[in-house]
């Protein structure tokens, strides 16, 4: 079940260059969302029509509230980034799948990428196995008290100042680490690094795709991916980013 509220604004502040965490409270949405999912948030500006897709980072169902850590990548983001405590914001969700909780595995790789490293919190949370969280960034870090308070934390950087010099394979390799599921979420490249990797060392795996949304719902066929196998909707090699994922399992999608 999906919901529409107008959240109220609980606290926001930057954590990093461009990168800001918002706490929202909701009625409904808090309790029934799930690691992996995302909302929507409408802007108050009458121009900018379409919703904005953010994931979710952080979930406190008793309190109904809801954390998001986004990267300001437009007018509609930048908007966000002035929201201050006690104003209201439209909201949409939540939306997606989320990832798969329980999968009979012992030890799970967590792999969050750039502005994929917030989804991974909730799910390292509420996962039933041995989390390993390998997060990879630019440079400036974010996020890696809350990660290390959830599992055993690696880090890479792209120019080695801090971590593993690379990307969050070369952190598994330089480590030695090893895991019986993958769960990833970051830009592309990323991805389709990881599901390579998955497919040589025959590791179940799990991603959550970025991609441009439109309407968030499914029904406008903006955000496809192309799929292994024809789509029942579209009766193409397609599947909807924000109705069928954002979560695939890595077999089930091309990148």
């Amino acid at each position: 079940m999906k919901y529409k509220e107008s959240a109220v604004v609980v606290g926001q502040k930057k954590i990093a260059s461009d990168i800001y965490s918002l706490w929202l409270q909701t009625e409904r949405i808090a309790g029934e969302a799930k690691p992996g999912q995302f909302l929507s948030l409408f802007s108050r500006d009458k121009s900018r029509m379409l919703p904005r897709p953010i994931s979710i980072c952080e979930l406190e169902r008793e309190t109904g509230r809801i954390r998001l850590v986004y990267r300001i990548a437009g007018q509609g983001t930048e908007e966000f980034s002035r929201l201050e405590a006690g104003e209201r914001l439209g909201i949409l969700g939540p939306l997606g799948n989320g990832f798969p909780l329980e999968t009979g595995k012992k030890k799970a790789f967590l792999m969050g990428g750039g502005i994929g490293i917030p989804p991974m919190l909730q799910l390292a949370r509420e996962l039933a196995c041995e989390v390993q969280i390998i997060a990879g960034y630019r440079d400036e870090l974010f996020l890696t008290e809350e990660l290390a308070a959830c599992g055993a934390l690696w880090i890479s950087t792209e120019d080695g100042s801090a971590g593993t010099k690379g990307n969050v394979l070369d952190a598994v390799r330089g480590y030695g680490l090893t895991a019986d599921v993958i769960y990833a979420c970051g830009p592309k490249p990323m991805l389709r690094a990881v599901r390579a990797y998955a497919l040589d060392e025959g590791i179940e795996c799990w991603i959550s795709m970025e991609e441009r949304m439109a309407c968030g719902v499914g029904a406008c066929l903006a955000c496809v991916c192309e799929s292994a196998e024809v789509d029942r909707h579209t009766q193409v090699h397609n599947k909807r980013v924000c109705k069928d994922g954002p979560v695939f399992l890595s077999t089930e999608v091309e990148l």
